[in-house]
């Protein structure tokens, strides 16, 4: 992992809620494994997000890795153009809780939060 782009100024941003969050589920994993965020095409606004937990030896060279107190977010180049800026939150009220995205770079989101597009 020592070729992969690590950067002191995080282009993925995360809140306290969503890295606590995070951390309990990789530690239920049972492994030392790091958060790819993306993007794929599709969903209701032309793109869709996209999070997975995925073993560390499967980082590339070229994806962007960003350090959160040794927890490590992953992202492709070709997503980090438009996630560049990213925030993700993590709330657990019944209506409307579970991860949120606020992108920049969205000039249109869907209504579920999920997608967005530019």
């Amino acid at each position: 992992m020592t070729s992969a782009t690590q950067s002191q100024q995080r282009g993925i941003q995360l809140t306290q809620a969503a890295l606590q969050h995070i951390s309990f589920l990789r530690d239920r994993q049972g492994q030392d494994l790091c958060l790819r965020v993306g993007v794929r095409q599709g969903g209701c606004s032309g793109m869709s997000y996209m999070m997975d937990f995925e073993d560390i030896s499967k980082v590339r060279a070229d994806d962007e890795v960003y350090d959160y107190e040794g927890f490590k977010i992953v992202c492709d180049r070709k997503s980090i153009l438009y996630l560049y800026g990213l925030q993700l939150d993590y709330s657990n009220a019944m209506i409307g809780g579970g991860f949120q995205f606020t992108n920049p770079n969205a000039n249109q989101t869907c209504g579920c939060g999920k997608s967005f597009g530019v």
